[in-house]
């Protein structure tokens, strides 16, 4: 069943293609709504015993003579990632309800995205899962390019030339897999043994390669630059969703095909996870674009992810698996606030502008959201964030302990720069007079509105899931540490 998501998806985006442009927000919801909804099915009905190992739900022959087949498989560790794609994915067309520029061609390229992410999510094939993998780069460019902002053009190609490059060594990486092992498919090739001289090259490549789209330092210039030029749907999902299909396939395999290498470069990889979060927290800090600020904080706390998986324990690699999800809903909300609550009605993201409009009494809800994501953000417990991060580094802490100590500096550096942005953004020092649900900073006071309902619902289920992981992780944790135990790199 689970497998209907992407079919769903795909049905979706062909039927924007030649209905009505009243119906596209309705068909967006109805396809994103519907994968949720099977995620949740699955979710609830699957013991998690049958989640502690990657059992295929479809196998069909797709290229014989090259060994490619259309192969699909679930764990624990996909599972959550199908959850954050499936509550990103609704939440993002809630945000985007009333986009009249191009409908149909606007939710046809984000459907695409979703679709290509359950995609790789799903994929126990290394060919089709570079197919999918490759699938969602295209969506993503028109996305930014025709539907974006703030150098649109420049970021969108910077973002797709960093994608194919990173896709340039994945292929290489795949490519070595199947001429040594003469296979594609992820569980006959997680069983046999590379040469040590082969894992030892091919690893930092393919890992490298995945790296790049997770936002790793120092190749993780394209993120920030990306999330400002994005559509508030193309920023949530490429903070929420995409970035995690980077970190998800380096640990699905890279890490699972090739231990031995990944055990030969694992400190580089904690290394690099530690300079990400340090500096991509300190560059947010200098920030006056609400937008940089959040795109380097996700860069920020993706360093959390590859630190998590670096340390290569139970513990620190479910705690990584489970701060991609909660980052997913975080980030989701974060630009859902600051692109769609504020950008929409100010027209502007300038912290300093933005200082000397009230926004705490002209968008009460907006100001309520804020405060509610920048405490996940800064990982004050009793949210996703919290649960998330304290695994990480409990885990970490006996195999890389300065590396957990000097993150601290990037925790605070974190805490600095979220208050920094909530308190410009919402409770500047300035008071000019307002209206409730009005912005002033047009003569014409009328044209803004008010939060709509749509943003509303949307806004609530990603502070619903935050908050309801942040209070019980272990809903998550009992069917991700299972499958993590039973992987290859652990053995």
């Amino acid at each position: 069943m689970i497998a209907w998501t992407i079919y769903i998806t795909f049905a979706g985006a062909a039927l924007l293609l030649v209905l009505p442009r009243v119906l596209a927000r309705w068909i967006a919801l109805l396809a994103t709504v519907a994968a949720l909804g099977l995620d949740f099915i699955t979710f609830i009905r699957t013991p998690i015993a049958e989640l502690s190992h990657f059992a295929t739900i479809v196998r069909v022959p797709w290229v014989p003579g090259l060994g490619m087949n259309y192969h699909l498989a679930i764990d624990g560790i996909t599972l959550t990632m199908l959850l954050v794609t499936g509550i990103s994915a609704v939440s993002t067309v809630l945000f985007s309800w009333d986009v009249e520029h191009r409908q149909n061609e606007f939710f046809f390229w984000l459907l695409l995205v979703v679709a290509g992410c359950y995609g790789v999510f799903l994929s126990a094939d290394l060919f089709l899962l570079f197919a999918f993998y490759e699938l969602v780069i295209v969506p993503k460019y028109f996305l930014i390019a025709i539907f974006g902002s703030t150098n649109k053009e420049y970021g969108a190609m910077k973002l797709t030339l960093y994608s194919f490059f990173g896709g340039m060594f994945v292929f290489a990486g795949i490519l070595a897999a199947y001429v040594s092992a003469g296979s594609l498919d992820l569980d006959e090739l997680a069983r046999f043994q590379f040469p040590a001289e082969l894992q030892a090259w091919a690893f930092p490549v393919l890992f490298l390669g995945f790296g790049v789209l997770a936002g790793i330092w120092p190749l993780h210039t394209w993120a920030p630059t990306g999330h400002v030029a994005a559509p508030t749907a193309g920023s949530m999902l490429l903070a929420g969703v995409v970035m995690k299909l980077g970190s998800y396939a380096g640990l699905r395999v890279a890490m699972n095909l090739f231990p031995q290498g990944f055990h030969l470069w694992s400190r580089w990889i904690a290394v690099l996870a530690v300079a990400g979060i340090v500096y991509a927290a300190a560059v947010a800090l200098r920030q006056r674009d609400l937008k940089f600020v959040i795109g380097y904080s996700s860069v920020s706390h993706m360093g959390f992810v590859l630190l998590g998986l670096s340390a290569a324990t139970v513990l620190s690699v479910s705690g990584a698996v489970l701060q991609m999800f909660s980052h997913g809903v975080i980030a989701a909300l974060l630009f859902a606030v600051a692109g769609r609550m504020i950008y929409r009605r100010t027209h502007t993201r300038e912290l300093d502008l933005l200082a000397g409009m009230n926004l705490s009494q002209a968008l009460p809800f907006a100001a309520f959201t804020f405060v509610v994501a920048s405490a996940a953000s800064m990982g004050i417990p009793g949210f996703s964030g919290f649960a998330a991060e304290i695994t990480i580094l409990i885990g970490v802490w006996k195999t890389y302990p300065v590396a957990v100590g000097i993150t601290g500096v990037g925790m605070v550096l974190v805490a600095a720069f979220t208050l920094r942005a909530l308190k410009q953004s919402f409770f500047g020092e300035k008071r000019v007079s307002v209206q409730q649900g009005q912005v002033a900073v047009d003569t014409d006071w009328n044209e803004q509105q008010s939060i709509t309902l749509a943003e509303k619902i949307g806004a609530c289920l990603l502070m619903f899931t935050t908050l309801a992981v942040g209070l019980y992780p272990k809903i998550l944790l009992d069917r991700i540490m299972p499958a993590v135990e039973n992987m290859r790199f652990l053995k």
